[in-house]
């Protein structure tokens, strides 16, 4: 009989920890196969809410926040792009220099839920980021994620060119991080059952076959 599973993904898009737990996420989903059905919801989270526009340079940026050496940054960027092969993503660590906010791009994945789409888009977006190191804050990138997976570009632009989904992503960040959410990525199962980090597949796999699954389609977070 198949396992119901409601997952909330709580990340940012410029979090490599979130497309690295992603992906072995998805690897877990996968070799589970048909014993679990997974109800995905990718929830806001930014990790530098008061980025300005024009970003920062990256380095200068991880060394102010979190105090790392320069050889301390090296070694973490290789560790991250040896994490993120091993699940099938590609990090071009040297290229992306800036770090930028993300506030828009969460803007238009709550549409992209409604639409149905959402997954596809924090994809694109994730390798719009780090794979080929664009600017997620930029409204012409987001636009070509946004046609790439299928959705209408027109109303994308009419979305970002407002206020719509605003007040929603604020409320939604407000209500994890009211629950303690302080990291992401941050894998929260059935509601109750957290899951920190970008953990390896069968992190992820172990956990999907062990926790006991929905009686009832689980109602939507606040």
């Amino acid at each position: 009989m198949t396992k119901q599973l409601r997952i909330d993904f709580v990340s940012d898009v410029s979090c490599p920890w979130c497309a690295v737990g992603l992906k072995s996420l998805e690897q877990a989903l996968l070799n589970v196969g048909d014993d679990v059905r997974v109800d995905l919801h990718f929830q806001p989270f930014e990790l530098n809410p008061n980025m300005p526009p024009e970003g920062q340079d990256i380095v200068e940026h991880v060394t102010e926040k979190y105090g790392a050496s320069l050889e301390q940054q090296a070694s973490s960027r290789e560790m991250i792009r040896e994490r993120g092969a091993a699940v099938g993503f590609t990090f071009d660590m040297e290229r992306r220099g800036r770090i930028y906010n993300t506030f828009d791009a969460h803007r238009l994945l709550s549409w992209a839920e409604e639409e149905g789409k959402q997954r596809q888009l924090k994809v694109a977006l994730l390798e719009a980021y780090f794979t080929r190191c664009e600017d997620p804050s930029n409204h012409a990138v987001l636009l070509r994620a946004v046609e790439s997976v299928g959705l209408e570009r027109e109303t994308a632009a009419r979305i970002l060119a407002s206020d719509e989904y605003k007040d929603e992503v604020r409320e939604r960040e407000q209500f994890f991080l009211n629950a303690g959410i302080k990291s992401v990525p941050a894998v929260i199962i059935n509601q109750k059952h957290l899951i920190s980090g970008g953990q390896l597949p069968e992190v992820f796999e172990r956990a999907l076959r062990e926790i006991p699954g929905l009686e009832t389609p689980a109602d939507a977070v606040a």
